[in-house]
């Protein structure tokens, strides 16, 4: 399924592509900070003799909101890692159902990840960082924000797909 900004989505999926090229540019700058923290990190051990674990802590925290922005976008341009060798065999009316299905699947787990990582924040935001005292409901934040940008993806993905099968349009808007 061929879904990108580009494609005619109506108001929500507009909005939700340039939400998700903000995450995007997050992301990059998350990238920047991790990669100018371990290069400084390694420097400050093996020229200054000298351990950061305040620079290791923020680099990990950049490199979870790397991984969490990015996805969303990745999911709304239909790039992200797909194992499709069922599903590309699949054609027709029991292909497209299959689609349907594989999106509900991104939208359970997604629900699943929320639900699982709000419960383990109730517990675990009461700590904070070891080397900066970052609560870790700050800490994780990226993780859960992420994850429901993904979700709200997945959502648009699926409406688009029930749309396009009732219509008997495929989900880019041609006709079948």
């Amino acid at each position: 399924m061929n879904i990108s900004p580009t494609t005619d989505s109506g108001s929500f999926g507009r909005w939700l592509g340039r939400v998700c090229v903000w995450a995007e540019g997050l992301a990059i700058l998350m990238l920047l900070i991790m990669t100018s923290l371990i290069i400084a990190q390694v420097g400050g051990r093996n020229l200054l003799n000298q351990g950061w674990p305040w620079a290791e802590e923020l680099a990990r925290y950049a490199g979870l909101g790397l991984v969490y922005m990015t996805a969303p976008l990745l999911l709304l341009q239909n790039k992200h890692i797909q194992v499709d060798i069922v599903s590309s065999r699949i054609r027709g009316l029991a292909g497209r159902w299959l689609q349907v299905v594989n999106e509900a699947l991104v939208l359970v787990f997604c629900g699943l990840f929320l639900w699982g990582g709000w419960a383990f924040l109730k517990k675990a935001g009461q700590f904070s960082t070891p080397a900066l005292g970052i609560p870790n409901t700050v800490y994780y934040m990226p993780a859960l924000l992420g994850m429901l940008l993904l979700a709200l993806v997945s959502v648009h993905r699926l409406l688009r797909l029930l749309a396009a099968l009732k219509t008997g349009a495929l989900p880019d808007g041609t006709a079948r």
